[in-house]
């Protein structure tokens, strides 16, 4: 009995042989070689990209500080503006109330003098030498007189009554209080007094001084100072009284 031909076992994986028992060669294999890298095409995330959870901001960034060395709150420029506004409103009542009776006495003497008339009825010319002594020369003193006044009640008012509490009248309606920088340290009549030299004598003897030292504040990093809380050595925060 005749028995059949006999073929070659195909490889695993491999086609069949053709007719003649030759098979074609199998595709070559990836075994040993790590897969190449796949890239997400534009506009699309990478392959196990997975996203962030709902709320994330990224990385924390360095905090801004908020509080004075000792821990209290900074005040802000809204607040610190509100009360020296107060102050300075304050400040003009007290001198309105001071001086205004003694600048219309001068002015009413003034005037009585330049409206006085001859026999005639013309009026007296006046001398140009009295001019000099009876006009200026007074008015003068008078302003003087008036600005060593307030100089000596601003330091009373911002240093002597201040140093106390480390509140001035419109920083306590604004619930604000100069403090030291240093924590340790407590407010005294040197740091007060290097306040003032720069927030009243300095500014009025340098023109446009006063609104930087008011402004230093808005970009001034860490603690938020005008040019004479950097002077004193203080700060100004807020307090709950």
């Amino acid at each position: 009995m005749t028995q059949p031909p006999s073929y070659p076992t195909p490889p695993a994986g491999g086609h069949p042989p053709a007719a003649g028992g030759f098979a074609p060669p199998s595709a070559p294999t990836s075994q040993g070689y790590a897969a190449p890298p796949q890239y997400a095409p534009p506009g699309h995330p990478p392959p196990g990209w997975v996203p962030p959870p709902p709320g994330w901001a990224g990385p924390p960034r360095p905090a801004v500080p908020t509080r004075a060395p000792g821990g209290q709150p900074l005040a802000g420029f809204g607040d610190r503006l509100l009360a020296a506004l107060i102050d300075g409103a304050l400040s003009m009542l007290v001198a309105m109330v001071l001086f205004l009776p003694a600048f219309m006495l001068f002015f009413w003497n003034m005037m009585d003098d330049l409206t006085r008339t001859n026999p005639d009825g013309t009026l007296v010319e006046p001398d140009p030498g009295s001019l000099l002594t009876d006009f200026l020369l007074p008015i003068l003193l008078l302003e003087l007189g008036l600005m060593v006044v307030l100089l000596g009640l601003y330091w009373l008012y911002h240093v002597e009554y201040m140093k106390r509490t480390g509140q001035t009248f419109g920083k306590k309606v604004m619930k604000l209080r100069v403090v030291p920088l240093d924590p340790e340290r407590t407010l005294d009549r040197r740091m007060a007094g290097r306040r003032y030299a720069v927030q009243y004598l300095a500014a009025g003897l340098l023109p446009g001084l006063s609104y930087l030292d008011g402004l230093w504040q808005l970009w001034d990093k860490p603690w938020q100072q005008c040019l004479h809380d950097k002077f004193a050595g203080t700060v100004v925060v807020k307090v709950s009284a």
